[in-house]
């Protein structure tokens, strides 16, 4: 992880209850994980280890894109919601 100290345990078979899973596997856990909570440091972090990995590029993207959708649901959600209570359609109707 970031040499920060953020998120101190590292990504790995060892430190995991998902032991099943590879290194590939494990790094586009963290990808997602990593975009879902906003953490910048963290995607600095797992992009190159996911590469190290052997993940490709496109793989990478494919991850970012589908993490990218589920963390804009709730987002759009609490917007919907906002608008509702304040009487108001949400911003797409």
């Amino acid at each position: 992880m970031p040499a920060d100290g953020e998120g101190e345990a590292r990504v790995t078979k060892e430190k995991t209850t998902m032991a099943q899973l590879s290194r590939r596997e494990l790094e586009l856990v963290a990808i997602g994980a990593a975009l879902g909570s906003n953490c910048v440091p963290c995607i600095e972090y797992h992009i190159p280890e996911a590469k190290k990995a052997g993940v490709s590029d496109e793989e990478i993207r494919e991850a970012v894109l589908l993490a990218d959708k589920v963390r804009k649901v709730p987002a759009r959600k609490v917007l919907e919601a906002a608008n509702r209570m304040l009487g108001g359609d949400t911003p797409d109707g």
